[in-house]
């Protein structure tokens, strides 16, 4: 457990890092552009963002009656603390972005499931089959899984350079929203789905 806070821990780390550093954020960028604020220099210390966030051609997942006022556009990490993404699209860090767009290629099916079950021999992945079971009746995707596969296996991908700009504030707040002349990023734009799912399975065979 780390008693300090999530900013100052990235600051202290990025500081005392030897090479270049890659971040994989899963959440809100909150941290990292708190860390930012506070010691600027560190900027230089980090290779790349890798972030599970965003909607590009598709709706958000911010629904309407759980946040009144908003219009559909966000996806839920940027759309909790926008005003920290613009403020890392403000930098030159080269920023990989996951969004919803490509999580929906990749459902959690009742097959997946059922072959996360059949690794009886293996508590993690057992345990993982219970979980994600509860969420079959709903459309649920591997959002989070997906973005941290990219660091283990970038072969896997696709990706895509854009320009895009992120709305702060308003009833689009947390919009990423493609411009031209933007701040450019990449983007996964696609997946090899088998290989994905292959990997995944092999991951919790623990």
């Amino acid at each position: 457990m780390i008693a300090e806070p999530g900013e100052d821990f990235t600051v202290k780390v990025l500081q005392q890092a030897s090479e270049p550093v890659t971040i994989m954020a899963t959440g809100p960028l909150t941290n990292i552009a708190v860390a930012l604020q506070k010691a600027p220099e560190i900027e230089n210390n980090i290779r790349q963002i890798v972030w599970m966030g965003g909607a590009l051609n598709v709706p958000g997942n911010v629904e309407k009656n759980w946040e009144p006022g908003q219009d559909g556009s966000a996806e839920w990490n940027a759309y909790w603390d926008p005003v920290s993404v613009a403020r890392v699209w403000d930098t030159q860090i080269e920023i990989i972005m996951c969004p919803l767009d490509i999580t929906y290629s990749v459902p959690v099916t009742s097959e997946i499931v059922q072959k996360m079950g059949k690794q009886r021999n293996y508590p993690i992945s057992d345990l993982a089959g219970q979980c994600y079971a509860l969420v079959i009746p709903q459309d649920y995707y591997f959002l989070d899984v997906l973005a941290t596969a990219y660091l283990a296996k970038p072969d896997f991908f696709e990706l895509k350079q854009i320009e895009t700009e992120i709305i702060p504030h308003g009833k689009s707040q947390g919009r990423t929203k493609i411009v031209s002349g933007g701040r450019k990023i990449s983007v996964m734009e696609k997946v090899d789905k088998e290989a994905f799912y292959n990997y995944i399975l092999q991951q919790w065979q623990r």
